[in-house]
């Protein structure tokens, strides 16, 4: 898949991504600063994933954990700093969420800040369903 939204190109094609880019951002993120670079580049390898460009350079990038049946989980999302305000991240919510793939799936995530964003594209908080058994590496530090 490839969208052009503007000068951005919106691509599934794993060979554009930018594994440093994603590491480096990831490693500033409140969700995934303590993830050693080995399990974001085996998470990235292991799941459908979405990246955004300008020219050469990666400005965006989404990770999709699936079954392709029935659920699929929405993660590391980020656009870069500079790049926010020019409605990526909504251009990028749009394109996962009206998919082929996942219109008719159910999509689950976890945010800390973007609540109201991902309301727009019907996601809703429900606090009470979910459960988390953090990785031994982050429970032994």
């Amino acid at each position: 898949m490839d969208i052009y939204f503007g000068q951005f190109l919106i691509s599934d094609n794993k060979e554009l991504l930018n594994i440093e880019t994603v590491k480096s951002f990831l490693a500033r993120s409140y969700w995934a600063n303590k993830r050693p670079e080995e399990i974001i580049e085996k998470s990235i390898s292991n799941s459908y994933c979405i990246g955004i460009y300008r020219e050469q350079s990666q400005v965006g990038f989404a990770r999709i954990i699936t079954d392709d049946a029935t659920t699929y989980w929405l993660c590391d999302v980020f656009i870069d700093e500079d790049y926010r305000g020019h409605g990526l991240g909504k251009k990028l919510l749009e394109t996962i969420t009206n998919s082929d793939r996942f219109k008719n799936m159910m999509g689950i995530l976890g945010t800390k800040d973007a609540h109201g964003l991902y309301e727009q594209y019907y996601f809703e908080k429900d606090n009470e369903r979910f459960m988390r058994r953090m990785p031994d590496f982050i429970r032994n530090m």
